[in-house]
């Protein structure tokens, strides 16, 4: 076994590969940038070495500066995790030239399955049932946009050395490809080095599944199920699940048995993944196959119990596997959100900042027999940057069944607390309480299809907002009572704490009062209606557990002005629980209007401008391109909401921006 590995990669994975590592006795060494120099990855690590400045191709894809750490620190073996240098041959050559273990398949598979039109050579050669496409490499724009006609729009374009949903567009006609193909070749080279593009058919109404794989150095190859990634946004995956909601075993059986014979025509070992089109009829097409550890892989952890990156180091030492396929037994739910750094009331852009609040739930069995995982890099006070990928943390439920196990996550995801930054919690918290997601009617394009306009958050419906209010009531009184204990010990005349409030929040007023009864506070409203609370929330707490009619609802609780934001299930409303002479005087405030920003194209997150598309004095159409940022990895392009005429451009390409900074102004 080895002695020591060092861990070619960063955040939350790196994380992961340390605990493992750990749990088989073997010393560690991280790298970090400049960026990462307080890392949480670096502050778990045996030893960290400094590779470089922040940007990541001048520091973790370097692979000169990662060999360096190697002879520095005598490390006998590397994991790369996902991403950067994970599926690079060059790489896994490098090391082995060194005789250092790379903790991954062997180059040549690396080789054959990255590039993603050689792949399905492979794939189709193997037996295995193949995506209609143009396998060729793309020169230019306009040869993208005569293939795609031939094939049939929609199509997808992507990155043939690509993943993690860098260098994909789709495209539904020709100004799209266009468009896309520079995109997509432009993400390419800045993701991966390589701006080699293919296209392929889009299959409409797809589901997204794929087969995670095993193999040793023996010859032995085994699949572990299923998981459903259909619920991707920007073909980036968010919600993850296994097993599938849609696979007989008949199809799982089918799938994974094509996977294995694709990874034996490489000759693979290590864990992997063959990643499946999937349409209504059951019907799948090869995709792609990641010669690495997938982001999602704790939910397959989850539902077998295998320890999938203690088994990579295993095979990577020569071990044999400890599995045989009649072994493996799919048990249970799992489910996993993926926490982004964006915000997803300004179309999940980027966010960036100081964690200056970061709770994740308690990890480990919660009560009814479920399990609660919490896969990070993060912690409070630090820091999220614009450098990297924009993912915080992979939270992950499981449980008996399904429904429990969505059930679970919605309870975690209540009690999960960030601060200080843009987060996708609340969007999370909307997927778990949707009827359609809660049936398995998955596609791809779940997210386009439910949320059309983007996320604007979950508006409380009248038994929510009831909720809502009947906590805001408890809140308003523990606070109040505090008041009288402290005007008690300061005058010889307290104030008395009313019973008689009204609750106004989202559009809604109820009139109500409060009264304590043997350790719960009684709720009762204007029309009849009561609840029955307990809760141990103290004045200053961020959050709390209220016992509401003897089910649990986890709010995230603070002041605003004169009243209070609740946060609970992707709702974020404020209330304002006021004495009836009060809530009269207020109805009479007139209301502020924000200010008009019509007349300008604001920066949407904090990114680098890449490029403008117009001059001053241009006259731009709706829908016209008029500026690309890029944040996180990712280009994102500016248009025109409508037609008008360019007054001012306030940014030139390569300005860093902030959020809502001027890029230009209209007349």
């Amino acid at each position: 076994m080895f002695k020591k590995i060092l861990i070619a990669n960063r955040g939350e994975i790196a994380c992961r590969v340390i605990k493992s590592a750990k749990k088989l006795g073997i010393k560690t060494v991280a790298v970090y940038s400049d960026a990462d120099r307080e890392a949480l990855h670096v502050k778990m690590a045996d030893e960290a070495v400094h590779i470089g400045p922040a940007p990541s191709s001048q520091s973790y894809i370097v692979i000169a500066k990662i060999l360096d750490a190697i002879d520095a620190t005598g490390a006998n073996a590397v994991h790369p995790g996902y991403g950067f240098l994970s599926e690079n041959a060059h790489f896994a050559e490098a090391l082995k030239a060194k005789a250092v273990a790379f903790i991954g398949p062997p180059p040549r598979a690396i080789e054959a399955m990255g590039d993603k039109i050689t792949s399905k050579k492979i794939a189709a050669a193997a037996g295995v049932s193949t995506v209609p496409g143009h396998m060729g490499l793309i020169a230019d724009a306009d040869e993208a946009v005569k293939i795609a006609g031939e094939i049939g729009y929609p199509v997808m374009i992507k990155a043939s050395a690509g993943g993690g949903g860098k260098g994909m567009r789709i495209a539904w006609n020709d100004t799209e490809a266009r468009e896309g193909f520079q995109s997509s070749k432009n993400e390419a080279k800045s993701s991966f080095g390589d701006d080699r593009i293919f296209i392929e058919k889009f299959v409409t109404q797809p589901r997204h599944i794929e087969i995670q794989m095993l193999g040793d150095q023996h010859g032995n190859l085994i699949y572990l199920g299923e998981r459903e990634c259909s619920i991707q946004r920007r073909n980036q995956k968010v919600i993850e699940e296994a097993p599938s909601p849609f696979l007989d075993a008949e199809t799982r059986r089918a799938m994974g048995e094509q996977a294995v014979a694709l990874a034996k025509a490489v000759g693979y070992f290590s864990a992997g993944t063959v990643e499946f089109i999937v349409d209504g009829s059951r019907k799948f097409y090869f995709l792609e196959m990641n010669t690495r550890l997938q982001v999602e892989h704790p939910v397959t952890e989850l539902i077998t119990g295998v320890d999938l990156v203690e088994e990579m180091i295993r095979v990577a030492a020569g071990e044999p596997l400890r599995l045989r396929q009649a072994d493996v037994r799919l048990d249970g739910w799992a489910i996993e959100s993926r926490l982004y750094a964006e915000d997803p009331y300004r179309s999940f852009l980027p966010s960036i900042g100081r964690l200056t609040r970061y709770q994740p739930p308690v990890e480990g069995q919660r009560e009814g027999g479920t399990i609660v995982r919490n896969d990070t890099g993060v912690f409070e006070g630090g820091e999220i940057s614009m450098y990297y990928d924009p993912m915080i943390a992979k939270l992950c439920t499981w449980a008996p069944d399904r429904l429990t196990a969505i059930d679970a996550m919605a309870r975690a995801l209540d009690d999960f607390e960030v601060e200080g930054i843009g987060h996708n919690l609340p969007f999370l918290s909307a997927v778990m309480e949707h009827q359609r997601f809660r049936e398995g009617r998955l596609t791809t394009a779940f997210i386009a299809e439910e949320f059309p306009d983007g996320f604007t958050g979950v508006h409380p419906t009248e038994a929510a907002a009831r909720s809502l209010a009947a906590v805001a009531a408890i809140l308003n009184l523990r606070q109040q009572k505090r008041g009288v204990l402290i005007s008690g010990a300061l005058a010889n005349h307290p104030r008395k704490v009313g019973r008689d409030w009204v609750a106004t929040l989202a559009g809604f007023s109820f009139a109500l009062s409060t009264r304590e009864e043997g350790g719960k506070v009684i709720v009762s409203f204007e029309d009849g209606f009561s609840h029955a609370i307990s809760s141990d929330w103290l004045p200053g707490r961020s959050h709390a557990a209220f016992i509401v009619d003897g089910k649990r609802v986890g709010v995230k609780t603070s002041t605003h002005g004169a009243g209070w934001r609740l946060r609970q299930g992707g709702m974020d409303e404020i209330v304002h629980v006021r004495s009836p002479r009060v809530a009269q005087l207020a109805r009479l405030m007139p209301k502020k209007l924000p200010p008009d920003i019509s007349k300008m194209l604001l920066c949407p997150m904090p990114g680098v401008v890449t490029a403008i598309a117009v001059n001053e004095g241009d006259t731009v159409e709706a829908g016209q391109s008029l500026a690309t940022v890029e944040a996180m990895k990712m280009e994102n392009v500016l248009r025109a909401e409508r037609r008008g005429v360019v007054k001012r451009i306030a940014a030139m390409a390569g300005a860093t921006m902030a959020v809502d900074e001027p890029i230009m102004e209209f007349e």
